[in-house]
């Protein structure tokens, strides 16, 4: 920790050093906040007419103190200091007499604060002190969002029989040092904050917006604390639309398939430079694909790349040598590759942060179908704020997957706002969720490197299910995944392996955001887990069943998607699903039991049965289109995951207007439900597939009205089209 001398804070030093700290939402985990922990010695308690005389302050930054951004510096009251708060801190005036004026430096505290969040211990009292020293200089005061640890540490440990700095330190384990000094006071704060996320999680306090709404809960500390003139009031986090800058909606609306160039030219590895650089100018093109057959369409690892960088170069080293040599010497091994069904911002945050102008395009069996560039992208930027960059993909532990994570809800809102369809933000929302999935097993098989386990004793895939695979996902998903493996005997040394890094990826997510899945459907449980030929035999298993409650979570199955490992493998058990199923005509019709009733949620005068004045659109819209969109897939074959191809699909087969219609009720759910889930993450609520129907505007009541009655449609299309033939 560092000091800074009094009258060293020179006018020249003082103004704020820039600060690309974001605004904090409601949704930051609080293990991912950025805060600052400060505190102040002041000449009284009384914040109408004590002087600040020691500021001190430190970054915590995604659960950990920021070491070298400690500060600590005297002020100069331009007042006596009273003995028996010098009794109390030891500063005497002699201490002060060469600081600067609190006047000085304030523009230094605001760039401290910038946009953090403010913790403290009564962090109350050095609010009020700081806004009233700024009034009495007539200078701004905004109050930022803010966090007491010792109200925390009265929500996470109401039973111990004292609150203080010193009490909550020794329960916690943490050395006192430099007490009564503003940055040694700080520091203890700091390590009390830390120190008490884990106990607030368990307790189901996980966001900034959940903190600040459980503080409210003690409201007799609170105005006692306001009685004493402290600024500590709260009001309810807003149960509204976040405000965030305009995004660059462009990059959110359309996906790397429909920008890229293919197919992509691919030369010989003994293809001399010369002619490949006259191939380049001949088609145009900034960079070619270097395989040993070269052809397109093989799996990503058999290509290299050249571009006009490597060209450029490469003659810059040898001269007019370099025109003989041949590509594969010249060529950038491994390509990176981006899914054709991403969408364009993630290949602008990836390519900014790698610093590439050209990006592989990959399908979901890993095969090489196109090629990306920076010049690609440029036609469909808007120039706005991307918002969500390329930090999962950077991530190395679980609090960087958490504070990019919650970025997701601004953007939601953003896009909603700028009337971006509903299913393609919650494909968006999706995206991050196998991103996140495949970055956590990514770190995961790390772990199991560096903890002397090994490198993955075969080839594997790791498998997004259920929402996340049929890109639906909405602000309040689970972790369903899956693995399968190359070979090997359950129970054996290969399952135990990725049993083992199974665990610390699920582990990893739920820190992240993404919490356990409440059914069990994850790789580190036996059922969702397992070699290629045990993966055919519980297929066969499925099939076989001659009841729906023997197929319980066998549904969310038939959306999986690659993410992670050997995509080609993933691929061929989702296709070996598709295959059985559709053998087998009973299996599809279970599959639909679930939805051969629909109970209506309209009364009889047309009105909304809700609960609490809450709707919910999972149950009465959402689960019975995408039910159905799933087990009519299986029975026609319709290999598609989104319910939007699977109705499309369907409604080639037959009953064209109500599966258009089903899509369009569909719609309307998913953007409902994101709307509110978007605006109770940020007003610190639990969120849900429950909608204020009230709130919505009269004609959004209308056309939800109208969807709930075309829903009942679902029992006869299901009896009509199990057994038709497309036509």
């Amino acid at each position: 920790m560092r000091r800074i001398a009094p009258g060293a804070l020179m006018d020249a030093e003082l103004p704020a050093r820039e600060n690309r700290v974001k605004t904090p939402t409601g949704a930051m985990p609080l293990s991912a906040i950025e805060a600052i922990a400060l505190d102040t010695e002041t000449t009284g308690l009384d914040p109408a007419t004590a002087r600040i005389i020691e500021f001190g302050s430190l970054h915590v930054s995604r659960g950990l103190i920021v070491e070298d951004a400690a500060v600590d510096f005297l002020i100069n009251p331009a007042m006596a200091i009273p003995p028996v708060s010098t009794g109390v801190h030891g500063i005497r005036d002699e201490d002060v007499s060469g600081a600067l004026p609190f006047a000085k430096v304030y523009p230094r505290i605001l760039g401290l604060i910038g946009a953090r969040v403010v913790i403290g211990h009564n962090i109350g009292f050095d609010l009020a002190i700081l806004e009233a020293e700024a009034k009495r200089n007539a200078l701004q005061w905004k109050r930022p969002r803010f966090l007491c640890v010792r109200m925390l540490g009265t929500l996470a440990a109401p039973g111990i029989a004292s609150h203080s700095l010193d009490a909550m330190a020794g329960w916690l384990g943490i050395d006192v040092k430099n007490r009564h000094r503003a940055l040694g006071d700080a520091e203890v704060a700091a390590r009390i904050f830390i120190g008490l996320i884990p106990k607030l999680r368990q307790i189901g306090i996980t966001t900034l917006a959940e903190a600040e709404r459980a503080l409210l809960r003690l409201s007799p500390q609170l105005q006692s604390q306001e009685n004493s003139g402290w600024s500590v009031s709260l009001e309810p986090p807003t149960a509204g639309r976040n405000a965030t800058s305009r995004i660059d909606s462009a990059s959110y609306r359309h996906t790397i398939g429909e920008v890229m160039a293919h197919p992509v030219c691919v030369v010989a590895s003994e293809m001399p430079l010369k002619a490949a650089l006259d191939l380049m100018v001949q088609r145009a093109i900034s960079s070619v694909f270097v395989a040993d057959i070269p052809e397109p369409g093989q799996p990503v690892a058999a290509y290299g790349i050249l571009t006009e960088r490597d060209v450029m170069r490469r003659i810059s080293l040898d001269g007019p040598a370099a025109f003989g040599a041949p590509v594969s010497e010249i060529a950038s091994r491994p390509i990176e590759t981006i899914r054709e069904n991403a969408f364009v911002y993630r290949a602008i945050g990836r390519m900014a942060r790698l610093r590439y102008r050209h990006l592989g395009v990959r399908d979901d069996k890993g095969m090489l179908t196109g090629i990306v560039s920076a010049r690609d992208l440029l036609k469909v930027r808007a120039g706005a704020a991307l918002v969500l960059d390329d930090g999962i993909e950077t991530a190395q532990n679980h609090e960087e997957l958490a504070a990019a994570w919650a970025t997701l809800p601004a953007v939601v809102n953003s896009l909603l706002s700028d009337e971006v369809d509903a299913r393609i933000v919650c494909r968006i929302v999706s995206e991050e969720i196998r991103s996140m999935t495949r970055r956590a097993a990514a770190l995961a098989v790390r772990r199991m490197e560096d903890s002397g386990r090994g490198v993955p004793p075969c080839r594997y895939s790791v498998l997004v299910l259920g929402s996340g695979g049929r890109g639906e996902s909405m602000l309040v998903p689970d972790q369903d995944n899956a693995i399968v493996f190359e070979a090997g005997e359950a129970g054996g040394t290969v399952d135990a392996w990725f049993a083992e890094m199974a665990g610390h990826m699920s582990d990893m997510l739920d820190k992240a955001g993404i919490p356990y899945c409440k059914g069990g459907v994850m790789a580190k449980n036996p059922q969702w887990r397992g070699s290629l030929d045990e993966w055919q035999e519980r297929i066969k298993g499925w099939v076989e069943k001659s009841r729906p409650e023997d197929l319980l979570n066998v549904d969310i199955f038939f959306d999986a998607i690659p993410v992670q490992g050997d995509y080609a493998l993933g691929q061929e058990i989702f296709d070996l699903g598709y295959s059985a199923g559709h053998a087998n005509a009973t299996f599809a019709k279970l599959m639909g039991e679930n939805v051969s009733t629909i109970g209506s949620a309209l009364t009889l005068f047309g009105g909304f049965k809700t609960e609490g004045n809450r709707l919910d659109l999972k149950k009465h819209v959402l689960f019975p289109v995408s039910a159905m969109a799933r087990a009519l897939s299986i029975r026609h074959d319709v290999r598609q995951r989104s319910t939007r191809d699977r109705l499309d699909g369907l409604g080639e087969i037959g009953s064209t207007q109500d599966m258009a219609a089903l899509a369009d009720v569909h719609r309307l759910g998913l953007e409902l439900v994101l709307a509110q889930q978007s605006a109770d993450i940020e007003a610190g609520l639990r969120p849900g597939t429950l909608v204020e129907v009230d709130s919505l505007p009269r004609e959004r009541k209308g056309d939800l009205r109208e969807g709930l009655k075309r829903i009942q449609v679902i029992p006869e299309l299901m009896r009509n089209m199990m057994f038709a033939e497309k036509e």
